[in-house]
């Protein structure tokens, strides 16, 4: 599911979100732990993942107004229906420095599950992709483990995507990050 700008599409991934989330409690329920959902996206070129049990909504970039005195990852503050919520830059966050082929009106926000986060806080990205559930058997927590605790990756999740061009399966490499370790010390900066 490719989300785009305009509301009723927007409507409908928030839709598919509440329902994966459904589902997933489901399944937790149901005691299988076999599979992961997650909420991909895009930083630069390359695609990341948090759990969609993080995420509230995914909304469309709307003007931020900046704080003054606070690390240049917070991007500032936006009135999301009457509540102020706090904007991180993840790109900065992260340190990835490349940058993305769009301008910045054309990002998204992904505003984080309150019960999470303690706070009102929404991550923005260069693109919101889809909701996707995968096996676990397709994601590498080991690798992820080797890289230390600092850099919150939980694992990396293998996605199968058929070449047209090349008529073979390739693997798709989707770095799932612990959002809430990653922004664990953001009350700090404010």
């Amino acid at each position: 599911m490719t989300m785009t700008k305009n509301a009723s599409e927007e409507q409908g991934a928030e839709a598919a979100i509440a329902s994966a989330r459904r589902s997933q409690q489901g399944a937790a329920a149901g005691g299988s732990t076999g599979t992961l959902q997650v909420v991909e996206f895009l930083l630069g070129k390359e695609y990341f993942a948090i759990d969609l049990f993080d995420v509230k909504e995914v909304v469309e970039y709307t003007t931020i107004t900046k704080l003054p005195n606070t690390p240049a990852f917070i991007k500032g503050i936006i009135d999301l229906r009457g509540e102020i919520t706090t904007i991180v830059d993840l790109k900065q966050r992260m340190r990835i420095t490349e940058e993305s082929d769009q301008p910045e009106e054309n990002c998204r926000i992904i505003v984080l599950d309150e019960k999470n986060t303690k706070s009102k806080i929404g991550i923005m990205v260069d693109d919101v992709l889809s909701v996707s559930t995968f096996e676990m058997k397709n994601v590498d927590t080991k690798s992820a483990s080797e890289l230390g605790d600092e850099m919150s990756i939980l694992g990396i999740i293998k996605k199968s995507v058929r070449d047209k061009e090349k008529d073979k399966e390739t693997n798709e490499l989707i770095i799932w990050i612990d959002i809430k370790q990653l922004l664990k010390d953001i009350d700090k900066h404010m």
